[in-house]
């Protein structure tokens, strides 16, 4: 009898950033522990690397009938699907960028990070013809279905199907956890996005610490050792650096009884992976006194979608611009 393993190739374009090739290093090696082959591309390893990728990849992507991809906003990906369009088109994405590639999809417009600004760089400009056309590959039309398979609350465009990570699999494979019995923060990476400044960045996180007795920090992969450093002397909490997803680092444990984080992808992921271990889960929202002069008109209503969309979190507030204290509001 045929493995269902034996018709699915899975190719890692490998990123630049350490902690994000660690990262994926170890998911790569879960995932030949499932019985699937694994090929790590070094897609962006200096001149020539774009033309051995294309050399390599194109053949299995011509002959593929389906294609699953991670992130539709990335330029590689779509620089390969403008090449190679599939008849049938995947996107597994949990991150809350996938809310705003569905709204993008379903209206038509330019495919764009929410957290940079609307105006072209030469950069974009020179890309734009790249994007313009993925953005049709991406889109479902004759000859073509597009697939959207995530945790997050998104509105399926026209013509597109929505299938829900209920995260099954996670809670098969690992836990349930030990609980500490106190509190984890959890790091993002939005003032490396130029998006929330730092100092008050600083500032909340050593409330948050305070209020809720909370002891460690686990870092988003892209925070800056400068940030991380500061978080350790300012507000006296342990940094975790994960070298797995967190959903997976939770599920195994220990992880504490109440996890704080900002606007972000864990707080609609972690009340699946955690769900029947007790564990609360609750989301800090943004003020808008946060936001830099650099970060995207769109920032403040994105974050604010992404906090009250996450029904499996209790929601933060603080109780005025000075407060001490954050409570569950």
């Amino acid at each position: 009898m045929k493995d269902a393993t034996d018709d699915l190739k899975i190719v890692v374009l490998s990123p630049t950033d350490p902690m994000s090739r660690g990262q994926l290093r170890r998911m790569a090696q879960l995932a030949r522990d499932e019985g699937f082959a694994v090929h790590w591309q070094e897609a962006r390893a200096g001149r020539g690397a774009l033309v051995r990728t294309l050399r390599e990849l194109g053949g299995p992507l011509r002959a593929a009938d389906r294609v699953i991809v991670g992130d539709p906003f990335s330029r590689y990906v779509q620089l390969l699907l403008t090449l190679f369009g599939p008849r049938h088109v995947t996107v597994v994405d949990d991150g809350t960028a996938t809310m705003e590639f569905a709204a993008q999809l379903a209206g038509g417009e330019r495919l764009v990070r929410w957290h940079r600004k609307g105006d072209l760089g030469p950069r974009e400009l020179v890309l734009a013809p790249v994007t313009s056309m993925a953005r049709r590959r991406l889109a479902p039309g004759p000859g073509r279905t597009v697939e959207i398979f995530t945790s997050l609350p998104v509105q399926a465009p026209p013509g597109t199907e929505v299938t829900a990570n209920s995260y099954a699999w996670t809670r098969d494979r690992f836990g349930p956890p030990a609980l500490t019995g106190g509190a984890d923060l959890v790091g993002t990476s939005l003032v490396e996005t130029g998006v929330v400044d730092a100092d008050q960045y600083l500032r909340v996180v050593g409330r948050l610490a305070r209020a809720h007795g909370a002891t460690r920090y686990f870092a988003h992969r892209r925070e800056s050792p400068e940030k991380l450093h500061r978080v350790a002397v300012e507000a006296g909490l342990q940094v975790v650096r994960p070298d797995l997803p967190l959903e997976l680092i939770a599920r195994r444990g220990p992880i504490g009884s109440t996890v704080v984080s900002f606007p972000s992808t864990v707080v609609h992921t972690l009340p699946l992976a955690l769900a029947g271990t007790g564990v609360k889960v609750a989301v800090c929202e943004i003020e808008p006194e946060w936001l830099r002069a650099t970060a995207s008109p769109r920032a403040q209503g994105f974050l604010a979608g992404v906090a009250g969309t996450a029904s499996g979190a209790d929601r933060l507030a603080p109780r005025g611009p000075g407060a001490d204290r954050l409570e569950f509001g």
